[in-house]
């Protein structure tokens, strides 16, 4: 880019920030309210977001989609949190908009054909099957295997946390097809799959969980799923490896999302501090109110640069392991922070529902926990950036 820096935003990009905001803003924190509390799927917020384009957002043109950057998928799953949605409105969406980027880059023109156009126009849901039990974020060590039979693979296994199971018609589900005691190096022997959920092998329950309840949370028990090896993504072998395409961008998309409920917070905080009377004048003349947020203000203005230069490195193909791990670390704290202190200036209401902010609350913390803990950014950051000894 010539003329040294630059942090604004293309005309297009503000175009999508501005479309996006006035279609969210017809859900609005009651529509999320109730949809927490019934436990049910966003379908109208769902179907709104597909209708006007946006679910193909990184998908490649060719198949129905926009072929767009990462940075333009940031900009939306912000605003989607930042509307009040929080992680309810980003999960409904969030594997649509970029959960497919192994199957763009390595599946068959069949695979793609059969699929792709299909979750552009929002007509296939899809979830993501890595987790299990008894592997957690050591994914080399997932059990769950692929056996090989003529031209299928019979799979048996479990899957845990897995985000909109139950809505789901597929499933990106990774697989063992060598045991881990045979290969050679620990992330070989893994293999990745596309393919229908079929009820009839897979028992899928949903857990009980502290917050963003409009979108499920799963554990799949797997008992011989047959999958036409028409449905592998790429070569047997080399899943892990595809998977690893998506991780920074993926960090990225979680730190817009927790960037997104955070200025949500923020805002809803100064409002009530303007309004809220106590002592004959407005709370927010206090310093003990103001000053906590205006510096949840200044951390996420940070984090959205460090945000910012990680996307528009991803987008220019350069590395960014380093900012896309700084992002979702900063983030999600200077979420978490601002959705804290904005619960703290609400007080006693705060911890009621009325306000919502118990909700951000509840949603911007998942965001230190998710996709990856906070811990192992750190772990990223000590080995890889500063190159210090690994510690597992």
């Amino acid at each position: 880019m010539s003329g040294g820096m630059n942090f604004e935003l293309t005309e297009d990009q503000e175009l999508i920030r501005k479309s996006v905001a006035e279609l969210v803003k017809k859900f609005d924190d009651q529509y999320w309210m109730e949809k927490d509390r019934a436990h049910e799927f966003p379908v109208e917020f769902y179907n709104a977001i597909a209708e006007g384009g946006w679910l193909g957002m990184t998908i490649p043109e060719e198949y129905g989609g926009h072929g767009l950057g990462i940075t333009e998928a940031t900009i939306l799953l912000e605003e989607v949190a930042r509307s009040g949605g929080g992680m309810n409105a980003a999960s409904s969406i969030h594997l649509s908009i970029f959960g497919m980027h192994p199957v763009v880059v390595h599946g068959s023109d069949e695979l793609k054909a059969r699929t792709l156009p299909r979750i552009a126009s929002g007509d296939l849901h899809v979830c993501f099957g890595v987790t299990e039990p008894g592997a957690g974020l050591d994914t080399s060590r997932i059990s769950t295997f692929a056996k090989r039979d003529g031209d299928h693979y019979v799979v048996n296994g479990r899957k845990v946390w897995i985000s909109k199971a139950l809505e789901s018609e597929k499933i990106l589900l990774l697989t063992r097809t060598e045991r881990y005691d045979d290969v050679k190096k620990k992330t070989d022997g893994m293999t990745l799959f596309l393919t229908d959920l079929d009820r009839s092998c897979v028992d899928i329950r949903p857990i009980a969980k502290m917050g963003r309840n409009a979108v499920t949370s799963n554990e799949l028990f797997i008992d011989n799923l047959r999958i036409p090896v028409e449905d592998r993504v790429g070569e047997e072998g080399k899943g892990f490896s595809y998977l690893l395409d998506g991780l920074n961008p993926e960090r990225m998309l979680i730190a817009s999302e927790a960037l997104g409920i955070g200025r949500v917070a923020l805002e809803k905080a100064v409002k009530y501090a303007n309004e809220r009377e106590v002592f004959g004048r407005p709370i927010g003349m206090n310093q003990g109110i103001q000053f906590p947020l205006a510096d949840a203000l200044a951390h996420l203005d940070a984090a959205e640069l460090v945000l910012r230069k990680a996307t528009w490195l991803y987008d220019q193909g350069n590395q960014c392991g380093r900012e896309a791990n700084t992002a979702k670390y900063l983030c999600a704290e200077a979420g978490f922070a601002a959705a804290d202190r904005a619960l703290q200036t609400h007080g006693g209401m705060g911890y009621s529902e009325e306000y919502h902010v118990a909700r951000y609350f509840r949603e911007a913390r998942l965001m230190r926990i998710a996709p990856i803990s906070q811990e192992m950014i750190l772990n990223y950051l000590g080995s890889h950036t500063l190159g210090m000894p690994r510690s597992y």
